[in-house]
């Protein structure tokens, strides 16, 4: 049994990835790694640090792994939170995943993000300029009340990873699957390629139809790329 830890986008909670657990079977198995403040944890604090964020994360993938052999998977800022949790457990001596799979994320040293704009409708507006898909409970005030937070929380944790100052990671020994959406302007085609530099071993590259958040229309066909690739 193959256990794939999955990872959602800024704002998004694991429930983001709960068709996958009906497609799951005896070869491979979806694991939703819910992150604080949001659905069934929403009481809980949001990450403080993003290094805070990769040591609580890499913990979880080990514990949910049960000495089973494991795989990362992750959507935009949950790509970056697997790469650093892959990186966090080979500097730390502890088992590495089978395959690290980053989806709509640029690679590690291709930073450049910004802060969200205190201005709620300038907020909104740009998170569906670079989405243009996934934001619509954000046009509801009950909900943008509910939503915003968690997105604003998250992109400060991409901030502080995007800081200068924050190292860049080196090659890690770990086969990695980069995916992105054809017509995704945030993970560039030239982004994703980038990635080839963070692994010392197998590496492809696969585009599905789509913007940035093209996961959302192609849940079904994602998972069965996913099983090809750990599963070939």
């Amino acid at each position: 049994m193959m256990r794939v830890m999955c990872l959602p986008y800024a704002g998004a909670g694991a429930g983001l990835y709960r068709p996958w657990k009906g497609l799951s079977n005896d070869r491979v198995q979806a694991v939703p790694l819910q992150l604080p403040g949001r659905e069934e944890q929403f009481s809980r604090p949001f990450y403080p640090t993003f290094a805070e964020a990769v040591t609580d994360i890499a913990g979880r993938t080990v514990e949910a792994a049960r000495g089973e052999p494991f795989a990362l998977f992750g959507h935009s800022f949950g790509g970056l939170l697997a790469f650093e949790a892959a990186r966090h457990l080979h500097e730390s001596g502890g088992p590495l995943p089978d395959r690290l799979l980053v989806s709509g994320a640029r690679s590690p040293r291709q930073r450049g993000y910004t802060a969200l704009s205190d201005d709620e409708e300038e907020a909104v507006a740009s998170l569906k300029q670079d989405a243009r898909r996934g934001f619509e409970a954000l046009d509801n005030p009950e909900l943008r009340a509910l939503l915003l937070p968690v997105i604003r929380a998250d992109i400060r944790l991409l901030e502080e990873y995007g800081d200068a100052r924050n190292p860049v990671a080196g090659p890690l020994p770990v086969p990695l699957t980069v995916l992105r959406g054809t017509a995704d302007t945030v993970a560039t085609a030239e982004s994703s390629t980038d990635w080839k530099n963070f692994t010392s071993v197998d590496h492809t590259e696969l585009e599905m139809p789509g913007g940035h958040l093209y996961l959302l229309d192609h849940m079904p066909e994602l998972w069965r790329v996913i099983e090809e690739q750990l599963c070939p």
